[in-house]
C-alpha cells in the first residue's frame, strides 16, 4: 500500500510541475480578413509608391506572378528583374481594389482571394494565395487578368488571333 501511495505521490508531483503551454486562440475570421485586406492594400500601395523593397518583401521566395500576357508566368526573381526598371523610375503601377473576397482554411494559415481592381489597363481581376510562415504572411501566387465584357469577347478574339498564333508556335514545334 505504501508503495502505491509513493508512486501516486511521485506521479502527482511530476504532473504538477509540468507547466501548461498557453495556445493563442486563432484570430477571428473578421480580424483575419481585416489583416489580409490591409496586407494586400499595403502591397498595392508599395507598387504605387514605387517602393521595391516593401512590394517584393511581401512575396515568398518561391512565389509566382502570372501577368496579363500569356508569356508572363514569372518566378519572384524574374518578376523582380522585369519590374525593377519601373520601380527605379518611380513609376510602377497603381492598382486600387474595388472589392475583395477572402477565404481561409480551418487553421487560418492559408488564404486565397480574388479582387476587382481599377488599373491603368481598366478593370482587372487579381487572385492569389497567401501562406502564413514564421508569423508573417507571404504571397505564394498572384494572377492578374484583364476583364473583358462578354459582349466584347468576339472582337478581342479577332484582335489577338495573330499574336496568339505566334505565341502558340512554341508549343507546337
Amino acid at each position: 500500500m505504501r508503495l502505491h501511495f509513493l508512486i501516486l505521490a511521485v506521479v502527482v508531483s511530476f504532473l504538477s510541475c509540468n507547466q501548461k503551454k498557453e495556445i493563442a486562440p486563432p484570430q477571428s475570421n473578421k480580424a483575419l480578413k481585416k489583416t489580409i485586406h490591409t496586407f494586400l492594400d499595403d502591397w498595392h500601395k508599395a507598387a504605387s509608391e514605387a517602393n521595391f523593397e516593401a512590394y517584393f518583401s511581401k512575396m515568398d521566395s518561391t512565389s509566382v506572378f502570372i501577368g496579363t500576357d500569356a508569356s508572363e508566368n514569372w518566378t519572384k526573381k524574374q518578376f523582380e528583374n522585369f519590374s525593377k526598371p519601373y520601380f527605379d523610375k518611380g513609376e510602377a503601377w497603381n492598382f486600387v481594389a474595388l472589392e475583395r473576397n477572402i477565404y481561409m482554411n480551418d487553421a487560418n494559415n492559408f488564404i486565397w482571394f480574388d479582387e476587382l481592381l481599377e488599373t491603368w489597363m481598366g478593370t482587372c481581376r487579381g487572385s492569389g494565395v497567401l501562406e502564413k510562415k514564421d508569423r508573417s504572411w507571404k504571397i505564394k501566387q498572384y494572377v492578374l487578368s484583364i476583364e473583358i465584357p462578354n459582349a466584347d469577347v468576339q472582337a478581342v478574339i479577332l484582335q489577338k488571333r495573330k499574336s496568339d498564333s505566334l505565341f502558340l508556335t512554341r508549343f507546337y514545334k
